[in-house]
């Protein structure tokens, strides 16, 4: 998952008590890492047969460390037990100003030709990993098996486009603390709990501060939000996509997410009453459903055609 959905998850499991839930209860998954020739890093967990990349969220993109990085291998141990290799894979760093969300998804298809052998079963996006996913699916359908929207739609709503662009701000100034209080938001936006933000700023800030994504990265991923709109692209999506969606998730409307799958052609709708943005996302439901969606697809081909024989 992204640092900020990782880092939500955390928060909520120290709200909850279940802190213990992140430390290995089993043997840790095979792993390896690496960085592509244009500076994307990489984390495989798990070596089996078939290929599942992850797209984190952002602004920002990064390989999970520590508690970060076990709770994302709880997360990916039930892909790993069906039998794929999890890739985690980040934006290129240094990006230049004005790369757009559909020049990320260029880059994506670039790393599957070049790392993963010119092609993936599974494409998981988790919010802008989802916008992403989006645009590399309509641009690039030879390297696309199924694709799975968790948290993202074909647009942002206004209020997310501008948390998000003050939280990157904050984070390229190095203004921890300020980041940390913004960070906040997504999980408690009422205004009344804003003097509890800004209490806690300084915690959530710290979790946010071992970030290698470089300032400049974190400006253009921002604006690049601000400009997203994949609305004219998604009749090109020839790909199995399923969407899964909270109910009260304000950054992509249960609208905007009923209005994108209506327009792909073959599309599946998850929702998830009660449930944000932060709490869908990180979910255990979400391998659950996804896991199951795909035994139901069948051995399909990439393009989605049973295999001969």
């Amino acid at each position: 998952m992204g640092r900020r959905l990782a880092i939500g998850a955390l928060l909520a499991a120290v709200a909850g008590g279940v802190v213990a839930a992140a430390r290995p209860s089993r043997p840790p998954l095979p792993r390896r890492t690496g960085r592509s020739a244009t500076g994307m890093e990489y984390l495989v967990l798990g070596d089996g047969p078939r290929t599942l990349l992850s797209i984190p969220g952002g602004p920002g993109s990064d390989l999970p460390t520590g508690v970060l990085g076990r709770l994302t291998e709880r997360e990916s141990r039930p892909y790993v037990d069906a039998g794929y290799a999890v890739w985690t894979v980040t934006r290129p760093r240094d990006m230049p100003v004005g790369h757009t969300v559909a020049d990320m998804g260029d880059d994506y298809a670039r790393f599957v030709r070049e790392e993963m052998g010119g092609a993936v079963d599974v494409v998981l996006g988790q919010s802008y990993g989802g916008m992403v996913a989006l645009h590399l699916a309509a641009a690039h359908p030879d390297v696309v098996g199924a694709v799975v929207l968790a948290g993202a739609a074909a647009v942002v709503e206004e209020w997310g486009t501008e948390v998000d662009a003050r939280w990157a701000r904050l984070r390229a100034e190095g203004r921890d603390a300020e980041a940390g209080a913004v960070f906040l938001e997504y999980l408690l936006p009422d205004p009344r709990y804003a003097p509890l933000r800004r209490r806690l700023g300084g915690v959530a800030g710290r979790l946010a501060a071992g970030s290698t994504t470089p300032p400049g990265d974190l400006l253009v991923e921002a604006d690049a939000e601000l400009a997203f709109d994949a609305r004219e692209v998604l009749g090109s999506i020839t790909a199995p996509v399923l969407l899964l969606a909270g109910e009260e998730d304000r950054f992509f409307s249960l609208d905007t997410v009923r209005s994108t799958a209506a327009r792909i052609r073959r599309s599946t709708l998850v929702t998830y009453p009660g449930r944000g943005h932060v709490a869908t996302i990180s979910s255990s439901d979400v391998p659950r459903d996804v896991l199951a969606w795909l035994e139901r697809l069948g051995p399909g081909t990439r393009d989605g055609r049973h295999p001969e024989g």
